[in-house]
């Protein structure tokens, strides 16, 4: 597996489906009324990089969203979350401010911007 398909795993294990924000998404399917999108830069030992993703929920209410934000922290955790990549291993830990509300411009939708920080512990 790869950097960029790493972070695709890492994003839709959250039960969410997950969007890389520079990838086209097919206009013919509905969006989901929950989903993640991500960023993807990559780097090589010894490159820290700041990513963002963006929780997105159909609700006028900020309860759901700000639990799956929780939860998405409490499984990165303090010492953060290592996953295993050709050539290495990616560290994925909490960036600071971990989780941001964000207004959004339909009354609908609740955006959370989340922070990571990812060590690109790679020499490809």
């Amino acid at each position: 597996m790869d950097r960029a398909q790493a972070l695709q795993t890492f994003w839709s294990s959250f039960g969410l489906t997950a969007i890389d924000e520079q990838s086209a998404y097919d206009t013919t399917i509905p969006m989901p009324d929950k989903y993640i999108t991500y960023e993807v830069q990559t780097a090589n030992i010894p490159g820290t990089v700041f990513l963002t993703a963006s929780l997105w929920y159909k609700s006028t209410s900020w309860a759901a969203i700000s639990q799956k934000a929780d939860d998405i922290a409490q499984y990165i955790g303090y010492g953060g979350k290592v996953l295993p990549v050709a050539g290495g291993f990616l560290w994925i830990k909490l960036g600071s401010p971990f989780a941001v509300r964000m207004a959004v411009e339909q009354d609908n939708f609740r955006r959370i911007i989340l922070n990571i920080s990812v060590d690109y512990l790679t020499a490809t």
